[in-house]
């Protein structure tokens, strides 16, 4: 699909809250035309005015690539839903996280959207398969969960049910990624699906160590935000582990994964790092950068933490 012709599709969105109203900047930044939906007139009148101040916050920083007059022109707000996703190629809906909610507006998106028309839920943790598993036109259903705010946060998880249609899934792939968004396709449905199942095991332990009285919370939150969030903030888990070791993950499994899996045991986790497991891990890594330019990588790594390190006290300096 070219990028003129994405653009040229609508995007509508049901539910102006804080998901709803980011979604509408991330779309209409990209260059979409897009119609936000809201029962209440009020609360479409809060939308706009945040998403004026989100828009000029984001030119401040040189995040907007275009002027915010232009950019907040795209979006038409709408508290008529029927009319909100007429003739829409992409609906997204952002209602709050109430099962029972999503399945009624997903019946009525269901009937009152062209039968080509994608409709995604940003829900954080509920599939497609619990909200549509019953819809005549439930092959045309997803979730698309994005981080909050997804304008700065700008990955989003295509989690398909078994029933959805692998042409809905490759538009929705091609849209958010005209959108800007860096989509990651899940292959099976799990509740709280990557982010929120890799969110929520840090917080489990976190609240785990403040119970034994191993760490304060400030302290634990100063390991995250000095330590593996740094690393984080441009590689992840996966690659941490392999620039960690000379000899790449097979090695580091080998230094760690003992002591990993007590440490799991310990919380009643008991999944170990077979060998067949580490083998495909370790392909995946392989195939992202060979063992040949592990210390190229590793120099890399340094060259951005020392760029990140001087941001965040320019940061400082300037929050005194």
């Amino acid at each position: 699909m070219a990028d003129s012709e994405a653009k040229s599709q609508k995007i509508s969105i049901v539910g102006s809250g804080s998901i709803g109203a980011a979604w509408a900047i991330v779309f209409a930044r990209a260059g979409f035309v897009v119609a936000l939906n809201d029962i209440s007139p009020t609360q479409l009148k809060s939308a706009e005015a945040v998403i004026g101040e989100r828009l000029s916050e984001l030119e401040t920083f040189g995040l907007l690539g275009g002027d915010p007059a232009t950019i907040a022109s795209r979006i038409r707000y709408d508290d008529d839903l029927t009319s909100a996703v007429e003739d829409a190629d992409l609906v997204i809906e952002a209602a709050p996280e109430v099962p029972e909610l999503k399945r009624a507006l997903f019946a009525h998106l269901a009937a009152a959207t062209r039968e080509t028309a994608i409709l995604a839920s940003s829900s954080s943790a509920i599939t497609a398969s619990a909200i549509a598993h019953d819809l005549p036109h439930r092959h045309r259903c997803l979730v698309a969960h994005p981080g909050n705010p997804p304008y700065l946060l700008p990955v989003v998880e295509i989690v398909p049910a078994e029933f959805t249609a692998s042409d809905i899934v490759a538009a929705a792939q091609s849209l958010f990624t005209h959108a800007g968004m860096s989509v990651v396709t899940l292959g099976k449905e799990v509740e709280g699906f990557v982010f929120n199942r890799l969110q929520g095991a840090v917080l489990r332990e976190a609240y785990c160590l403040v119970r034994d009285g191993v760490v304060s919370v400030d302290d634990l939150d100063k390991i995250i935000r000095d330590g593996l969030g740094m690393r984080y903030a441009f590689i992840g888990p996966f690659e941490t582990s392999d620039l960690n070791v000379r000899g790449g993950i097979t090695a580091h499994a080998a230094r760690m994964g003992a002591a990993y899996e007590r440490m799991g045991a310990e919380r009643g986790q008991h999944d170990s790092w077979t060998p067949d497991l580490v083998a495909t891990v370790a392909s995946q890594r392989r195939e992202q950068l060979p063992l040949d330019r592990w210390s190229e990588r590793v120099a890399w790594r340094d060259r951005r933490l020392m760029a990140l390190n001087r941001l965040k006290q320019d940061l400082s300096r300037d929050d005194g």
